[in-house]
This record gives C-alpha cells, structure tokens and sequence, in this order.
C-alpha cells in the first residue's frame, strides 16, 4: 500500500509541474494584460476572446495554491499577475462585486453580478493572500464576503440568491449558463460559496463568517443532498423546494470532500461526524455514473433515463480527491483503488500528451471532444491542479494522521 501510494504521489507531483507549466507558456497575454480568454483544442489563441472572471480567479487560486504547497516562486510570480488584473479590471469600484466578463482588452463586457463569480474570487483572494501576506489582498476578500451577505443572503430563508444587475437589482435571468434551470438558488453556486468561505476563515476566523459556514452546511444537509437518493439537487426556488432532478455526478463527488472540510474548519464536531457519514452515502450514490473504464459521466436524467455519455475532465478530477478522501474516512482500499482508477482513465483518456493539459473530454466511442476548448471562460487549471495538490497532501499523511479531524 505504502508503494501505490508513493506511486500515486510522485505522478500527481510531476502532473501538477506539467498543467501549470502549460498555463504559463500558452495563456499569458504579453499584450492585453492577464491572459488569453480562450484557446482551442490546437491550443490555437481566439483572438478578440473575452476574459472571465471565473476563469481569471481560477488562475489565481490555482498558482497560489501551488505556491503555498511547493514553494516554488514561479508560482507566486503568476499569481500576482492574475491578482493585479482581476484587481484592475473585474473589481466595480463604483458598485462592488465583480463583473462576469471583460473584453479582450480589459474593458467591462457583462457586467452582472454572478454570486458563483464573486465567491470564486473570495476563494483565490483568500489563498492568495496566504502566499502574498499582503493585507490589501485579505481587505479585498473581507469586503467582497460583507457585499454577499448584505446583497444576496436570503434572510428569511438563508441561502444565496444567484445574480443581480450590475447595481445588484433583481435580475429576470439568473443563470450561469444556457444548460443550466433559471432559478434563484442552485446547488453550484452553494457548493463554491462554501468553498469560498471555508478558505476566508482559515485566514480570518470570524464570528459570523463561521455562522454562515454553518448555515451553509445546514443547508446542504436539509435541503440540497436528498437523502433518499444520495445525490444532490442542483435548482431550487426561493424557499428551497426542489426544481430538478437532474444528477451530475462530478458534483456528487467534489461535495463530499468540501463539505467535511468546512465542518473541519470550523471544528464543529457534531457536523463532522454526520457528514463523514453523509461523504460515504454520497460517494457510494456516485459509484452509479462510474463506466467500467474508470471513468465517469456527466448527467443523468431520472425523469427521462437519459445518461449524457460524455466524460468530462473535471468529474474525473474531483473523483480522484473525492474517492480518496472517502477512503481516508473508511479505511477500506475499495476507495483508493477508485481514485487511482479515476487517475489510471485520466492518464489514458482526458491528458493531452501532444499538446499539454487536459482535454475537456470524450464521448461514449472515446473520441475526443475537439470542438471544445482547451482553455476558456469554463476550462482552467482549477479542477486539475486542484485534485493534484490534494492527493499530493493527504498521500503524504500517515493512516493515524490521515483521520480527517486532522484536515
């Protein structure tokens, strides 16, 4: 065992340098500042492409992560060039928050109010901060997390609202993107809000930011993971009732690792013990979008029995952490077999060996996905770099260490 993990260890170690090394050779923009809003599969620079905040505070939590686990300087290096321009160019000084797009040249593009934005840009601001020891950066942060709680917490019924207009005014369309239920609260933007403020208490253990991880969590445990299915419901109305029932395993899996680590992070006890139980149901539920290759699916339809056979790059990351943070909390190798399962179909499938990165994914025949883009509004180098850095972390642990109340 102590091989397979050393084995597992050293190909993430050498699979991190390899995507970052990619994002710093190919997506700088020398001309326009920050980098290029999209590449295609030829890693063929789109000219003219807008840059999105998303992608943009992806970049940035990313290299500063890497930073924080390896030291190495080129890093931190990028880092700062992804904080000075989301600082200089996303950032409304007029109205707070954070715009969804600029143009290629920096200027305003869309400039709505998307929580699922803001919350990543806390997230990357929070790990940046940590890296630079900047207080500026922390500033930042704190004010962004204040203007969500006063502008989309819902009151009554807790939870977020999903967007506003630049003026943060009731928007008639909310969604993230054209697939997606237009509704005023989801599953996704929950999910990375947790995931925001998990990060902001770790460098700002406040009173009410641990409140509203609390109230987070809560929600995902009364609402969001339905208990008869093990899945989680992805849209809902104003007062949490449920309006669809559509599963995206990808999610299933990357939720079970970030809710333990907010209860974590707070330390509260009771929290941990139920979601270490709910971690297991919700992987096992997962195991149900698992092909026979390792590799897992995008969607599936209940009401239609439709599987969207295509296996994007992102569910397989997530699969690699999620698995193995399941087998940290039971002890049976079943989980850690399917997370290097989840690495073993990666290597074979999703990477690009021609030209760097990840592919963002193939069909049921395994053919690639080659209209798709290499680098985008939606494709960083967050979800993979991420899932090297955490099997990195936790294969570095000891079993008696690697009890998650040590997380």
């Amino acid at each position: 065992m102590s091989e397979r993990l050393s084995a597992y260890k050293a190909e993430l170690e050498e699979e991190l340098e390899n995507i970052l090394n990619y994002w710093v050779d190919n997506t700088i923009d020398e001309e326009n500042r920050g980098f290029f809003g999209k590449i295609d599969n030829e890693n063929n620079v789109i000219p003219g492409s807008p840059k999105g905040s998303v992608l943009n505070a992806r970049i940035l939590w990313s290299f500063s992560a890497a930073y924080n686990q390896t030291h190495n300087a080129l890093y931190l290096g990028v880092a700062t060039i992804a904080y000075l321009y989301i600082i200089n160019n996303f950032i409304d000084e007029t109205h707070g928050g954070v715009y969804w797009a600029v143009d290629h040249q920096g200027k305003p593009l869309d400039t709505k109010k998307q929580v699922y934005a803001s919350a990543f840009t806390i997230y990357a601001l929070s790990e940046y901060y940590k890296a630079s020891g900047e207080d500026t950066v922390l500033t930042e942060a704190k004010k962004l997390y204040l203007l969500l709680v006063e502008k989309s917490y819902d009151k009554e019924h807790t939870g977020y609202l999903e967007a506003f207009t630049r003026e943060w005014e009731p928007l008639t369309d909310l969604r993230l993107s054209a697939k997606d239920a237009n509704e005023k609260k989801s599953m996704n933007t929950h999910l990375h809000v947790l995931e925001a403020y998990t990060t902001l208490y770790t460098v700002w253990p406040d009173g009410g930011l641990r409140t509203q991880i609390e109230t987070l969590l809560h929600n995902f445990t009364d609402h969001i993971i339905d208990s008869k299915t093990g899945h989680l419901i992805l849209f809902f109305d104003e007062e949490w009732n449920a309006k669809s029932d559509t599963i995206s395993y990808g999610h299933d899996i990357e939720a079970t690792w970030l809710l333990l680590e907010a209860a974590e992070a707070i330390h509260h006890q009771e929290l941990i013990e139920r979601i270490k139980i709910i971690c297991v149901e919700i992987s096992e539920a997962t195991l149900q979008g698992l092909d026979a290759d390792g590799g897992l699916w995008y969607e599936y339809e209940p009401s239609t029995k439709h599987l969207i056979k295509e296996k994007h790059w992102w569910p397989q990351a997530e699969a690699m952490v999620g698995f193995y943070n399941t087998y940290q909390i039971t002890g049976d190798d079943k989980w850690l077999t399917l997370s290097i399962g989840s690495w073993e179909f990666v290597k074979q499938h999703i990477l690009d060996k021609e030209n760097g990165e990840w592919f963002w994914g193939i069909y049921a025949d395994g053919s690639v996905m080659a209209t798709e883009d290499k680098t985008g509004l939606w494709k960083c180098p967050y979800h993979n770099s991420r899932a090297c850095l955490e099997v990195m972390r936790r294969t570095g642990l000891n079993r008696d260490q690697a009890d998650l109340c040590d997380f």
